[in-house]
């Protein structure tokens, strides 16, 4: 069985997709697999992923789809042992398929953690931060096996980001995990249903993985793709739920599933204002007429509280920013 399966999702990637390709044809584990999914791209990157001749790669060349559908798409044909996922505009350290598979493998987890470290694409500079170097976990952590009941912070402060992981692929097509697909923040919940599934989880704190900053990141903007914090968040309420993990979370989970929207909508361009306050209404008044209403009043420290109150109260956009202010 091939060791690690590397799943690469790009649409539109001409400036970073070769690094990133690269990266893993020289790493020093060489038995793995690259499933390369091309959502779509309407740039250069499809001619610059057929200019690699190595037989280790797998190309697929869909209609763009969104990265939750590529990525499905992918895990259902890997055959590695372990998966990890890389994007078009990131790259690995030369060993990491390596540390990461050792790690795994001789700990037999279900998923493993590792650092990530931040390349800021105008400037050059490499920087950490205590997100990704995963400085929520202490020493405890560190050479052991865990599951999350045994972490007693707040699960919603660790790092979602698919990338940061590397998985067992038997486990995660055990539990049918998969990405919501035709959103973006697919990572967060896929994430903690994994995290909740997992029995045996690892951390490593060595920096593998190198996530690029630039003008497009995901992260970086705050346009149009932050409209689907509302229905990523719904879907993370969902798995709660349907996995009777909600009673146990739900302190923490409703303060999370309101920030997201709440500080997009802060921070979100000026035109993408409304829409998105169309959709937190619309989900918040569904909320008004659930069984769960009560406990949004009931967990919900004053700001937020006061966030979801002032949008179900408020008639539009206008009158949601005086409300607001008051």
């Amino acid at each position: 069985m091939t060791k690690v399966s590397v799943i690469l999702t790009a649409f539109n990637e001409e400036r970073y997709i070769k690094k990133a390709i690269q990266s893993i044809l020289d790493q020093t584990l060489t038995d793995f697999e690259l499933i390369i999914v091309n959502d779509g791209s309407t740039d250069s990157t499809l001619d610059i992923i057929k200019s690699f001749d190595d037989e280790r790669i797998i190309l697929i060349s869909q209609e763009n789809a969104g990265p939750g559908a590529s990525r499905n798409r992918a895990l259902k044909l890997a055959k590695g042992e372990y998966t990890m996922y890389l994007d078009g505009d990131d790259w690995y350290s030369e060993d990491a398929l390596q540390i990461a598979y050792d790690e795994a493998k001789s700990k037999d987890t279900d998923f493993t953690f590792y650092q990530m470290i931040n390349y800021d694409d105008k400037t050059g500079e490499v920087y950490e931060n205590d997100w990704f170097n995963l400085n929520i976990f202490d020493e405890s952590f560190e050479n052991t096996v865990f599951n999350i009941r045994e972490f007693k912070g707040s699960i919603f402060d660790l790092s979602v980001g698919v990338c940061q992981k590397i998985y067992n692929t038997s486990f995660l097509k055990d539990i049918g995990a998969e990405f919501p697909e035709g959103i973006f923040f697919e990572d967060m919940p896929f994430f903690y249903y994994v995290l909740l599934k997992a029995d045996r989880i690892s951390i490593i704190k060595k920096h593998l993985y190198f996530r690029r900053k630039h003008d497009a990141s995901i992260t970086h903007v705050v346009d149009e793709k932050f409209l689907d914090t509302v229905p990523a968040g719904q879907e993370l309420m969902r798995i709660f739920i349907e996995n009777e993990w909600y009673d146990a979370y739900k302190f923490d989970l409703l303060a999370y599933k309101i920030n997201g929207p709440r500080f997009a909508l802060r921070d979100i361009k000026e035109n993408y204002k409304i829409p998105l306050y169309e959709l937190i209404k619309k989900d918040y008044c569904a909320i008004k007429d659930s069984q769960y209403y009560q406990d949004y009043l009931d967990n919900l420290g004053p700001v937020k509280r006061k966030f979801f109150l002032d949008i179900i109260k408020s008639k539009d956009y206008e009158d949601f920013r005086t409300l607001n202010q008051a």
